[in-house]
Order: C-alpha cells, then structure tokens, then sequence
C-alpha cells in the first residue's frame, strides 16, 4: 500500500486504484483524531463507546481529507444486504436472499456532508453499498474485519464491502459484484479491487471452526487452526470474474499493527478505522 499524508492525518492507498482516474478512496489510521482513551483517536463509529462529539469531529476530518462530498456510513450487521445508490438518489436494498430478483427499495434524505460526516445515514442497514453518484463516498468502519474496495471504471462504478467472517463464509464480496452487474452493467473483469487491513492468518484462529465455518472453507486452515480470510477473498473476488491481476491485497494484519490500526482480537473495547471509496 501507499502511506499518504493530508494536514497530518496517515491513510493508505492501493496502488492499483491510485493510478485510476476519477476515483478517491483512503484506508485511515487510527491516529491524528479527536477520541482518547481506548478510542484513540480517528474512530468512527458512533456503537463503541465513545463520545458521540468527537466521533461526529473525526468523521469531519475524513471528509476534508477526501476532498468534501456525502460521505455515507450505515449499521453494518455482519450480513448479505447490498445498498445500491443511483443517479436518482434511490437506495435498493439488495436483500440477503439467494433470489436476487426480491428487492426492496428505500429513499433517504441527502445532506451536505460536512453533516453528513457527522452520520446521518448510520440508520440504514447494510454490509456493502455500490454507487455510480459522483461526489458521494462510501464508508465502511471496521476493527479486524475487511472493507474490500471496488471500482468499474467503464460503467464509473464503485462499491465497498464490510466482510467480516460471518460475511465472508456468506460470499458478500460475490453478492455484491453480482449487483453491479445486474443494476449498473458493471464487467467483473473490468472491477479494479482492493482488500485492507485487517485479520491476518498469523491471528485468525478459530477454535470452533467446525460448528462455525462451512467445510467449503477449511482448505484455507492451517494446522493451528487459523484461516487465510485474505485469500478467501481474493479467491471469492476470481470466482465472480475479477482478474487476479486487479487485485490488491494489503497483507497488514490489524491484530499485529495495533499502532495503526484499530483491532477487536487484540483490545477489544476499542474503536473502529475508517475506509473510504468516491467518485470525484
């Protein structure tokens, strides 16, 4: 990844999607906020635990470091649903069903972000948006689990995905490709994407495995017990046609780089870091 600086807040990029046109996106440290304590101090989230001033504060140095625009969080839930954002400011909740002709739809009010910043679409529920609107950036906000970033730049495409375990064994990152074929024209071997840091196989242990992980998976276990959740999402991101020459994998395992990021295996009551992806 690319380490960047903008009036002293660090995120990091991917190199595959810096050298795009038309797209912003930034995976933000944990530093250079407003929040103390275990929450310091860029934390994002609203559900931890922190004061709801300085939360509000650190998502209004996020939208300057982007350059401004809707940024758009929601209440991830460790669920399928993808939200869709289109040119006529509907949301379509593509519902977590197999049949993905059931859909439902949504309208929200649109705000000026630098209150949007402050999270007034938290009330939407969702692990993964997509949207072809210029100007709004889409928020994911996670402590060991992935935000995996998409952009189609044929169609002027861009999607991120909130993929924890429980969304990975549940193919979100495929349910999400699958809509941006289906609602926006979208190629997956045009899709440029990206996997942040997060839970590395070095930290991945799961004990119970099988009580909670299908067998479909246990080709990517170790013999401790811990799971490559980083090739699990690359494989899954081939499997919907992404070219494997498209993708980046961070490799930062958040569990070992709590100096920088946010980490629940490794400090539990913390916060949450933000990664962002917008159309310019």
């Amino acid at each position: 990844m690319i380490e960047k600086h903008i009036d002293g807040v660090s995120f990091f990029q991917f190199p595959k999607l810096t050298g795009l046109a038309d797209v912003r996106h930034g995976i933000f440290t944990r530093n250079a906020g407003e929040s103390i304590g275990v929450y310091r101090s860029l934390n994002v989230s609203f559900g931890v635990g922190d004061e709801s001033r300085n939360v509000k504060q650190n998502r209004r140095i996020i939208s300057r470091c982007i350059g401004g625009g809707d940024l758009v969080f929601i209440d991830q839930v460790h669920g399928t649903r993808v939200l869709t954002f289109n040119n006529e400011s509907e949301v379509g909740n593509a519902v977590a069903a197999d049949d993905f002709s059931q859909d439902s739809h949504a309208y929200i009010k649109h705000g000026k972000n630098g209150d949007n910043a402050s999270g007034s679409s938290d009330n939407l529920v969702g692990d993964a948006m997509v949207t072809n609107v210029r100007g709004k950036f889409l928020a994911m906000q996670v402590a060991d689990c992935q935000s995996v970033l998409m952009y189609e730049p044929v169609r002027q495409v861009i999607a991120n995905v909130h993929a924890g375990w429980r969304g990975s064994i549940k193919n979100i990152v495929g349910r999400t490709i699958k809509t941006m074929e289906r609602k926006f024209g979208c190629c997956s071997r045009n899709i440029v994407a990206g996997i942040s840091p997060s839970l590395g196989s070095c930290c991945a242990q799961f004990v119970n495995y099988q009580k909670e992980i299908p067998a479909m998976y246990w080709k990517y276990k170790d013999d401790r017990d811990h799971f490559d959740f980083w090739s699990i999402s690359r494989d899954q991101l081939c499997d919907a046609g992404v070219l494997i020459e498209n993708i980046d994998v961070s490799q930062v395992c958040t569990k070992c780089d709590t100096g920088n990021f946010f980490s629940f295996r490794g400090e539990k009551n913390t916060g949450r870091f933000a990664s962002v992806i917008g159309l310019a």
